[in-house]
């Protein structure tokens, strides 16, 4: 949904003193994209990915009041692939491979940018008849080197196709990637995690092994061992085996992960691994040589000087 210059933020991050297991806790800052507020979490100045996952942001919670709402005009993308998953709401996804789907809370949209894609993202007229919320998240994955200019594609995933799974008490959904005995149906190109999990007070999980991890607290506040996740927080983890969260307050959380893809350059809504291949889209951005999203023809975000 990025409608603004991805730059490199500078929020605070932090090196918990004596914490063997976070490497770094990174506090989101607030980005206004016309209307409407997001928490950016990546990239940032001192960790700009996460396994495969370079952008990370928080949608909300924001109320609309009727006839207000969601009005992403068609913008481009490349060799990389968007995942959003609601927590409450409803979005209009559209695109240029023809896609039109709304998005609800559980199911998961993943769109492919390979090459290049172009998307809006709305609400349909009659959900913005009526005052709602809307919450979620947003994350972009880099593409591994060889799928980078594949064809664009998106997928759409319903709530019921996601596995959920119960550890000690506490429900998990393993929306990408395998983990707690359970793997995600949604199509990966790298080794990829993301959980999503709610703990009442003073329940406990441990975090899922992977190349790189990190847990996101969009509600709530957890601890790992003596350090504290506050919400709208990410705590991006060292390789100590076994790391253990423990909900200090009801929680929901995201944990994200996977293997180390290298160097990826980003700017505005392109990442690449060629910061040449970002200059010839912005070229084509300019000169309109993107496909057209279906359906939203007339409108588009224009380039960032």
């Amino acid at each position: 949904m990025s409608t603004q210059r991805t730059e490199v933020l500078d929020q605070e991050c932090l090196k918990p003193d004596g914490c063997q297991t976070i490497d770094l806790l990174i506090e989101t800052r607030q980005k206004d994209l016309g209307g409407f507020k997001v928490r950016r979490v990546l990239p940032t100045i001192k960790r700009r990915m996460v396994g495969p996952w370079i952008f990370f942001d928080h949608m909300g919670p924001a109320e609309f009041p009727a006839g207000d709402g969601i009005n992403v005009r068609p913008h481009p993308h490349i060799n990389l692939a968007t995942v959003t998953y609601l927590f409450e709401g409803e979005i209009l996804h559209r695109d240029s491979v023809g896609s039109y789907q709304p998005i609800r809370p559980g199911d998961v949209n993943l769109m492919v940018a390979g090459k290049g894609i172009t998307h809006s993202e709305r609400e349909r007229p009659e959900v913005t008849q009526a005052a709602r919320r809307l919450n979620g998240l947003q994350l972009w994955l880099a593409l591994p080197e060889a799928d980078e200019e594949i064809d664009p594609a998106f997928y759409h995933y319903p709530d019921a196709e996601i596995p959920r799974v119960e550890v000690d008490g506490v429900p998990i959904r393993v929306i990408m990637g395998s983990a707690y005995g359970k793997t995600s149906p949604v199509k990966v190109y790298a080794d990829t995690l993301y959980v999503e999990a709610h703990l009442k007070a003073g329940q406990r999980i441990v975090v899922p092994e992977a190349e790189e991890r990190a847990v996101y607290v969009a509600e709530g506040e957890v601890a790992v061992h003596d350090a504290t996740v506050p919400v709208y927080s990410m705590a991006v983890f060292t390789d100590a085996p076994g790391i253990e969260l423990t909900a200090k307050r009801d929680s929901r959380i995201a944990i994200v992960g996977g293997e180390n893809l290298g160097h990826r350059y980003i700017e505005w809504n392109f990442v690449s691994s060629r910061r040449e291949r970002i200059e010839q889209a912005k070229a084509d951005w300019k000169a309109q040589k993107f496909p057209k999203v279906a359906g939203d023809e007339e409108e588009f975000i224009p380039l960032p000087e």
